[in-house]
């Protein structure tokens, strides 16, 4: 599958301002298809950065379901939210996604982007699971495979008693977890 010609404007966008943590292809991917199953209904993404992966899930959703992104830093945001001006469905927030996303839930799609959850799984790990509706996925990239040792995230992720989850490789180096509200 190719890069959807929004997603390669966005890969653009943030090299031109030198943000190297954008979501590799493999993570798009995944992105675009489960975004394209059926039943999405809400989707949400924590962490836009500059638009990368959100526009790898906007190219696979219908028209009128509803998409949210929240970015932390406002510059970003602000170019995220003129790369996606012409799509209704698309809105881009700009704040704290624990504040700003409990009013937009539930969701039946989240991709967990933003990289300070891992510092505190617990909490933040239950406040993003408290988002999803009924069999709601949670997709969380960034874990390096066979990593030794306590991976907090991971382990939060894999034992949460309302979750199923599965690991999958991106990349050799890379992983992503997909999660399943189960109830």
């Amino acid at each position: 599958m190719d890069e959807p010609p929004l997603a390669a404007r966005a890969r653009a966008l943030a090299a031109e301002h030198g943000f190297g943590r954008s979501s590799i292809p493999q993570v798009g991917r995944l992105l675009h298809v489960l975004a394209a199953g059926c039943g999405r209904g809400r989707v949400a993404e924590i962490g836009t950065g500059y638009g990368v992966a959100s526009a790898w899930i906007a190219a696979a959703l219908d028209p009128g379901v509803p998409f949210v992104t929240v970015e932390l830093d406002a510059e970003r945001a602000a170019a995220a939210s003129n790369l996606f001006r012409d799509d209704p469905d698309v809105r881009v927030l700009a704040g704290d996604w624990r504040e700003l996303l409990p009013a937009e839930a539930p969701f039946d799609l989240l991709f967990l982007d933003g990289g300070h959850w891992k510092h505190r799984p617990a909490q933040d790990g239950e406040a993003a699971v408290a988002l999803l509706g009924p069999r709601g996925t949670l997709v969380v990239d960034d874990f390096t495979p066979g990593r030794p040792g306590l991976d907090e995230a991971r382990s939060f992720l894999f034992e949460h008693p309302r979750l199923a989850a599965v690991e999958l490789l991106a990349t050799p180096e890379s992983a992503a977890i997909v999660a399943v509200r189960t109830r």
